[in-house]
């Protein structure tokens, strides 16, 4: 049983890195390893704070010589910081490198630890494509957010949040235009390329480790599921 974690950098290191959270987070991945040999993890990690720092620095001296590639690829090289962090943490339970082209290569151990992979989206799409290549039939998102709102619950007070909802409504709300840094609950790209291939997302708080292991043990959960309904 693959499980497959796109684990939103927003959490990792939202300014410097969360040391009490990658503690909590290993220490639960770690158990559940242990309380079931049949479980295994892909775990693709994204560039959070260090990722939108460097690239607003890149801009602001870029002026208007400013390349949206560029800016992907400095967010990518937050994201293979952070992931090699991730795989340190886990430390024997993850023997293989830190995996940055999601098309290729083997899942050999316990534990994959996956980056971005090149400009166009972000590591959620990578999560999309691990997931396909190793038949998970879903991704379970964690980021900053609880749920997936109606509307910007910062902006709108009148946003409620969502617990099911298919791909066309959610895409609806996040269009399909990838910005590098853009604030979404799920990537553009990834929405587009889930729905094609009728994978499940499930959002929630990343911060929230009980209700993550309830995700992981298919108990009621705060979130929101998208996908085939």
């Amino acid at each position: 049983m693959i499980t497959v974690i796109s684990l939103g950098g927003s959490i990792v290191a939202p300014d410097t890195v969360d040391e009490p959270f990658l503690q909590g987070l290993v220490s639960l991945i770690r158990t559940v390893l242990e309380e079931e040999p049949q479980r295994r993890f892909i775990v693709v990690v994204g560039g959070g704070g260090p990722a939108r720092t460097w690239q607003q620095a890149y801009r602001t001296i870029s002026g208007n010589e400013v390349s949206s590639e560029q800016a992907d690829w400095i967010g990518i090289m937050a994201t293979r910081l952070n992931a090699e962090l991730i795989r340190g943490i886990l430390g024997p339970w993850c023997t293989q490198a830190v995996v940055t082209d999601p098309t290729q290569g083997a899942f050999e151990g316990r534990v994959l630890v996956a980056a971005g992979w090149k400009p166009g989206f972000s590591s959620d799409y990578d999560a999309v494509l691990l997931a396909e290549r190793f038949k998970a039939d879903r991704v379970i998102n964690l980021s900053n957010i609880e749920q997936v709102y109606t509307g910007d619950p910062r902006t709108n007070t009148e946003a409620k949040p969502i617990d099911t909802i298919s791909w066309a409504d959610f895409r609806a709300l996040v269009g399909d235009v990838w910005v590098p840094g853009k604030h979404v609950p799920f990537d553009p790209i990834a929405s587009r390329y889930a729905a094609q291939i009728h994978l499940s997302v499930i959002c929630a708080s990343g911060r929230n480790l009980e209700n993550l292991h309830k995700i992981l043990h298919g108990e009621p959960f705060i979130g929101t599921t998208i996908g085939p309904l």
